[in-house]
């Protein structure tokens, strides 16, 4: 299972160039059992990366373009009279989905938005009084604008705070950049994707995340980073027992893909900045400080033990 996994995150290797920890980190958050958040500006492979994962992942696949008259029956899903039968029918959502793309999140309603939300926690959506289990694995990969761009309704931090992780894509360095103008069109590169694992192996793959072990020093570690935020006068609130659970099971699901049975310091490092850096907000009159610089702050504040 462990090649099976390496191939996946070779094969999105292959068609978003120079982002292998991205990669790892979207990797990290679906075996954690979490949902991801990317945001970003227009055009740096959002989508791509979304539809890469769920290709090579043998995973179905279905996008939704929020926009500001979405509604949530066209997420959700409605039922239609059917005069044949002198009965209405459900006729199911993109929802139903192993993969979803939220595409733009942040440019719908709170209306509309509530309702993806919703399915994100509960795994199960209720409509017209009768609730439906959505399939397994279900990993919603949302994608939001920068708030300062036009039309965007933001996230508050409750909603926020439903996403396992956040991560930036950000521009290709130099020597990505340049391949990607000289190769094949990203669109062609999806249509050539195989299925590197069964949806058995992935499953399979979360509940060995769930065992990875974590020792009693590792446990004080994130205690002590979580305590270190509450205490702090940088941030305007601490962090919450579910920020907490967050960081280890991305760290679990980090030693997992590096190929070990117990997880380390280094692997709630590794994850740090994506799981707390949308769930901290800095206090003063600076600007908002990104995961990365949080997570900078937090290791140096506090000692591995």
């Amino acid at each position: 299972m462990a090649q099976s996994l390496d191939k996946v995150i070779s094969q999105v290797g292959n068609v978003i160039l120079g982002k292998d920890r991205q990669i790892r980190l979207a990797v990290a958050c679906l075996l954690a059992r979490g949902h991801l958040l990317i945001e970003d500006i227009p055009g740096v492979g959002k989508t791509t990366l979304a539809h890469a994962l769920a290709s090579s992942l043998g995973l179905a696949f279905q996008r939704i373009q929020f926009t500001s008259d979405l509604l949530p029956a066209d997420i959700l899903g409605v039922s239609i009279y059917e005069r044949d039968s002198g009965r209405f029918k459900f006729h199911p959502g993109p929802i139903f989905a192993h993969v979803i793309l939220a595409d733009e999140v942040n440019r719908a309603t709170p209306k509309a938005q509530s309702a993806l939300l919703e399915a994100m926690e509960e795994h199960q959506v209720t409509t017209e009084g009768e609730t439906r289990t959505l399939p397994r694995p279900f990993f919603v990969i949302a994608t939001q604008n920068p708030s300062h761009q036009v039309g965007t309704f933001p996230l508050p931090e409750s909603q926020l705070d439903r996403f396992l992780m956040r991560i930036e894509l950000g521009y290709p360095d130099a020597e990505a950049e340049r391949a990607l103008l000289q190769g094949v069109d990203r669109r062609d590169l999806l249509s050539q994707l195989t299925p590197c694992m069964a949806v058995e192996e992935l499953v399979e793959l979360q509940q060995r995340a769930k065992r990875i072990h974590t020792s009693g020093a590792l446990l004080d570690y994130v205690q002590a980073l979580i305590a270190e935020t509450r205490r702090s006068p940088d941030y305007v609130s601490g962090l919450s027992p579910r920020a907490g659970l967050a960081l280890l099971h991305c760290a679990r699901a980090w030693a997992l893909i590096e190929g070990r049975e117990h997880a380390i310091p280094e692997d709630v490092q590794a994850v740090l900045s994506s799981v707390v850096g949308h769930r901290l907000s800095p206090t003063g009159e600076a600007d908002r400080v990104n995961g990365a610089n949080v997570a900078g702050h937090l290791s140096r504040q506090v000692a591995i033990p």
